[in-house]
């Protein structure tokens, strides 16, 4: 699979369509290795949001998802808070059920799925995640990624950080008129144009994105 990094990491193949992220292709950073202090933090509080090794976990997946390339990416456009906010109010089915109709201060949402996610990551690295270089996080990511869309997987926690993390980029202004071809208006109706190899898809209707 090609992958998109910076001239000092980037393997000898060929770059990446971002298209194929819709499809299911994840693309690699320019980030360097992850320290191991900044992930070796304590849980925040409960019911603050996410911890700091959560933060980190988010940031890396969004720009592996994503990364800046000739338009920003999911980093740059602040896609790693949206997620955490989109999590914590158990948008998308990401919380299981409430027991009661007043969330509790202890009631984290959705955010107990990066937990099973960074489990599965290290299981596939067979290391800390946030402690390999990028090279390693790509490849543990890209087996993570390979197993969580597997025919045999009905709901797996991957698929549901995977989605809020396209979701956040493309109905941002940068995902939706940049990344996008974007047109307000459009002038005339075509039934039938040629499509260039390199052509970028066109931002959709989001009003009917189903958060529920």
């Amino acid at each position: 699979m090609a992958i998109d990094e910076a001239p000092e990491t980037r393997p000898a193949k060929a770059v990446a369509d971002r298209r194929q992220i819709l499809g299911g292709a994840l693309v690699l950073s320019a980030l360097a290795g992850i320290p191991l202090y900044a992930w070796n933090h304590g849980r925040a509080e409960e019911g603050s949001g996410a911890s700091e090794s959560e933060k980190l976990l988010l940031a890396r997946l969004s720009d592996l998802v994503i990364p800046t390339t000739d338009t920003p990416g999911a980093v740059a456009v602040g896609v790693p808070a949206f997620v955490e906010m989109a999590l914590l109010h158990g948008l998308a089915e990401t919380a299981p059920e409430s027991t009661g109709g007043v969330k509790m201060s202890a009631d984290r949402g959705g955010l107990p799925l990066l937990d099973d996610v960074e489990k599965g990551l290290n299981r596939h690295a067979d290391a800390p995640f946030l402690s390999l270089k990028p090279d390693r996080q790509y490849a543990a990511l890209e087996a993570y990624d390979a197993e969580a869309f597997a025919p045999d997987q009905k709901d797996h926690p991957w698929k549901k950080i995977k989605a809020l993390i396209l979701t956040g980029y493309y109905t941002s202004e940068v995902g939706a008129s940049r990344e996008l071809q974007y047109e307000l208006v459009p002038g005339r109706f075509d039934p039938d144009l040629p499509l260039p190899v390199k052509n970028r898809s066109w931002s959709s209707d989001w009003t009917a994105v189903d958060f529920g």
